[in-house]
């Protein structure tokens, strides 16, 4: 059995994607998924399932698709990259909800960062499928565009520290 941590893009922000944790939890229990969680309004799920993370990610997408009538994207790591994650976070020392992980599905790109537009005082490192970002002021009022970032989906330290305490690990 493998634990994941699906991360579902634009669900609950700003008023779009409406989706009640609770739903998301009776769908994955509906497609075989089983220990079953979700932490906080923003799409996040850990999950336990004998699916490979390509079936399972197709599986949620499918089931998501249906109920909200578009493609909601899914980020799925494993629980063992999600720590992974937490543990490579270049910002360590910064406040946790002043950093964020964006998980995309590809390779990022190597010039992802001097791509990025509207600099301030923001500060990204690469990783291989991650792009962590520090924003020393919060992301309130940061303008920061990352192209590679455009399709993937961002958490906080916080949740991501929170996700991976979930998955047991």
């Amino acid at each position: 059995m493998n634990r994941y941590v699906g991360l579902l893009r634009a669900v609950n922000v700003g008023g779009t994607g409406k989706l009640p944790m609770a739903d998301l939890r009776a769908m994955c229990a509906d497609i075989g998924f089983i220990d079953v969680a979700t932490y906080i309004a923003s799409g996040n799920v850990v999950f336990s399932s004998a699916l490979d993370v390509g079936n399972a990610k197709a599986k949620l997408e499918q089931s998501l698709a249906q109920y909200a009538g578009k493609a909601v994207p899914v980020m799925i790591r494993t629980a063992d990259e999600m720590a992974a994650v937490l543990a490579a976070n270049p910002y360590a020392d910064a406040a946790g909800n002043k950093v964020v992980t964006i998980f995309c599905d590809d390779l990022i790109p190597t010039d992802a960062a001097t791509r990025a537009r509207n600099i301030k005082d923001e500060a990204i490192t690469l990783g291989s499928r991650d792009i962590y970002v520090h924003y020393p002021r919060g992301q309130g009022g940061s303008k920061l565009m990352i192209p590679a970032a455009a399709a993937g989906t961002a958490r906080n330290m916080n949740t991501v520290a929170k996700l991976v305490a979930m998955t047991g690990r």
